[in-house]
């Protein structure tokens, strides 16, 4: 036993954590805490709108948002993601494509390092399965996470069709057809264009290299577009063919100078940014940095200096640089006009999302220079086989323990334990309470609700959205650039007093809210509701001309008489912390 264990140790440590993670999310579920900013907030609430609507297969109709907006603009009913949705409860689609992220990460991560060391495979398996672990735990994006960690498969797929070893017979149709189907895991947005475009360079590269024309390589361009294209048919026909200007043409980019810019791609370099926080500055950016010294001192003293510009370690940190200074210098005017100029009908798409793939790089980084001290010989062996098992689990562990943004294990953790150790709640509200499903349901029956255009104050728009209520607020990253000037003149009173939230949706209007009079947050997912201007500021007339019927909202209105504003019910529920004051237009 005491053998066996030793032999196999790295999978009973990724199997405890993993099992850890699942025991907690088991036990939890509704309960847990699952970031709400950018997540809950939005496509959790949009995909339950479109299942209460029965709007996942509809065409040519409009989602009760905005006052109505196409059902294209949300999410494919293709993707696996999103397919979750369609089939599960809530919270179980959200744990599943928890689960499948990770599953997906581990697998693809561990199939590219089997196919770019054969020799080494099971020599290094200990540091390839920790580090597909942690790399398929990363605390990215939910709703992309998936997108995230089966970046790994497409360069599998890709090397296979180039090396040619899958070309028997019947395999290379079966090779290009999971290229056209690799969209299904996958998100064109923030992954797919990016990919075709690294796809076009390396059939460059290639062409050089070999000094032969890689078809493989540019079929598989042609294959995946094709792919992305109907898996995402929806996206490409609300980008592409239709003449509607949106808020993606106004958006404030932000305007830095080309030293601000180099700054903001250091920042990215060492910390990763929103959506894309990968973990890696507590313990794989000091491993990956001391070990490029010491690799290339090496290469150096050694007399072969040559394989500075071959060694993987150093061309996979040429490419994280190339992705941190285009993310940084999207920033910058001139560069951004560029990319505009050259691309039209992509204005105000996120260039700068090739910092993504870092969070693949990162950790194929660590592994590789992990795999350098499992290389070595002599009397330091054993101690270097030691130390680079030490670092890939601390990096693992850092993964799973350290507050990142999207780590809901974590704050699920961390907010159970307070309440049980100090005998009351945080701050901070969990899945079932922040869509308090039991109040609205009681509420739309004592109402009498039936489908009455609606909004939201001191709550997101999104738990209206999620309960099936019609909203004419709502939070979208693209849609009409009419209805944001719309909104815009029925939130003016607000935006009078209030500079930074007037900044804020005038150069970006992707939250488009009843915002406060006083530049206090009016949808902050708190337990206790504690605003000092209780004033609604909002031009009522403008509201109205929207058919607005409701207001639900958890701030009892100090001028409700003057807007003429009718308080219809207060509510509340033993499982919700929200009392919500429902008004009538």
């Amino acid at each position: 036993m005491t053998a066996k264990l030793k032999e196999n140790w790295y999978k009973y440590l990724v199997g405890v954590l993993l099992g850890l993670q699942a025991i907690v999310f088991l036990i939890y579920r509704g309960n847990s805490y699952l970031q709400i900013h950018d997540n809950l907030d939005l496509f959790m609430a949009h995909y339950e709108m479109l299942k209460k609507g029965g709007l996942w297969f509809a065409h040519s109709v409009d989602a009760p948002i905005l006052h109505g907006v196409s059902r294209d603009l949300f999410g494919s009913e293709f993707l696996l993601y999103n397919i979750l949705y369609i089939i599960l409860p809530g919270i179980w689609a959200y744990l599943a494509g928890y689960a499948l992220k990770i599953a997906i990460g581990m697998t693809s991560f561990m199939l590219l390092a089997r196919d770019v060391y054969p020799d080494r495979y099971e020599d290094c398996k200990p540091l390839i399965v920790i580090t597909s672990a942690a790399y398929g735990l990363i605390p990215v994006f939910p709703t992309y996470g998936i997108a995230f960690t089966s970046v790994p498969l497409i360069i599998f797929l890709l090397r296979k069709i180039y090396d040619g070893t899958w070309s028997g017979t019947g395999r290379r149709p079966l090779i290009y057809l999971a290229v056209f189907a690799y969209p299904f895991l996958s998100y064109f947005s923030y992954h797919g264009f990016f990919i075709l475009c690294y796809m076009c360079v390396a059939v460059i590269i290639l062409w050089i290299r070999d000094r032969r024309f890689p078809r493989g390589i540019f079929a598989s361009i042609v294959i995946l577009s094709l792919g992305y294209i109907t898996f995402e048919y929806r996206l490409f026909k609300a980008m592409l063919l239709t003449d509607v200007v949106t808020i993606r043409t106004t958006m404030d980019h932000g305007e830095a100078t080309f030293g601000g810019a180099l700054q903001a791609a250091f920042q990215e370099f060492v910390n990763a940014s929103f959506h894309s926080e990968d973990s890696h500055t507590y313990v794989i950016l000091a491993v990956v940095l001391i070990g490029l010294v010491v690799i290339n001192v090496i290469h150096v003293r050694s007399g072969k200096s040559k394989n500075i510009l071959t060694d993987p370690v150093n061309l996979v940190m040429l490419v994280i640089i190339f992705n941190v200074l285009n993310f940084g210098l999207y920033l910058w005017p001139p560069y951004r006009h560029l990319l505009e100029a050259l691309v039209p009908p992509l204005t105000g798409f996120e260039f700068a999302r090739t910092a993504y793939f870092n969070t693949f790089l990162w950790y194929a980084e660590l592994l590789l220079v992990c795999m350098r001290l499992y290389g070595c010989a002599g009397k330091n062996a054993q101690k270097a086989r030691g130390l680079a098992n030490i670092l890939v689990t601390a990096a693992l562990i850092a993964v799973m323990f350290v507050p990142q943004v999207y780590n809901d294990f974590y704050y699920t953790c961390y907010n159970q334990a307070y309440r049980i150790l100090r005998h009351r709640d945080t701050s901070t509200v969990n899945y079932n309470e922040f869509y308090s499903t039991g109040l609205f349901d009681e509420i739309k029956a004592d109402i009498g609700y039936d489908n009455e255009w609606s909004a939201a104050y001191g709550l997101h728009p999104a738990v209206l959205n999620y309960n099936g209520i019609a909203t004419v607020d709502g939070y979208l990253g693209m849609y009409a650039q009419e209805y944001k000037e719309k909104w815009g003149r029925v939130i003016a009173p607000a935006l009078e007093g209030s500079p930074s939230l007037k900044e804020y949706y005038d150069g970006w209007g992707a939250r488009v809210c009843l915002y406060s009079g006083s530049d206090e947050n009016t949808y902050a997912p708190l337990r206790v509701m504690d605003l000092q201007d209780t004033r609604l500021m909002v031009n009522i007339d403008e509201l109205r001309s929207l058919d607005c019927r409701y207001i639900f909202s958890r701030i009892e209105f100090s001028n409700a008489d003057e807007l003429g504003l009718t308080l219809i019910g207060i509510y509340t529920h033993n499982n919700s912390p929200y009392t919500i004051y429902v008004y009538g237009l």
